[in-house]
């Protein structure tokens, strides 16, 4: 008795043509993360120091910055992006270097926005302590 296994073969990956999209930074004390949008929000490609394999506090560098964002933009050279809008997240030591990063490797920055989260009074204090 023959056994008649087919394969199956999978589907090929389509690789849609995007002009203009969004970076996402979020950069905190200890990390730096990048995403790499459409204009509706899907995620192109993305990278992190910790993946890159940056150990401890050089993950929060500005070189680490660098090097995220070279390697999100090569994950996302097939899809022709060349436009961006970059949004900017957090108050670590790689926010400026990953924007300098974005523009020298060959993409157009038409805006910046910072959006990193303010507190507006914060929260309730603890109560007084009695003694």
């Amino acid at each position: 008795m023959a056994n008649t296994f087919t394969k199956k073969s999978a589907k090929k990956k389509v690789i849609r043509k995007i002009s203009k999209g969004r970076a996402y930074i979020a950069s905190t004390y200890n990390n730096t993360h990048i995403s790499l949008t459409d204009l509706n929000g899907n995620v192109i490609s993305w990278s992190n120091s910790g993946k890159l394999g940056f150990k401890g506090a050089k993950r929060s560098t500005p070189y680490a910055a660098t090097e995220i964002v070279k390697d999100a933009i090569t994950k996302a050279k097939p899809t022709g992006i060349s436009e961006i809008d970059v949004f900017v997240k957090g108050i670590g030591g790689g926010r400026e270097a990953a924007i300098r990063a974005l523009y020298s490797n060959g993409l157009n920055i038409v805006s910046i926005k910072d959006t990193t989260p303010i507190p507006h009074n914060g929260c309730r204090p603890p109560k007084v302590r009695r003694v």
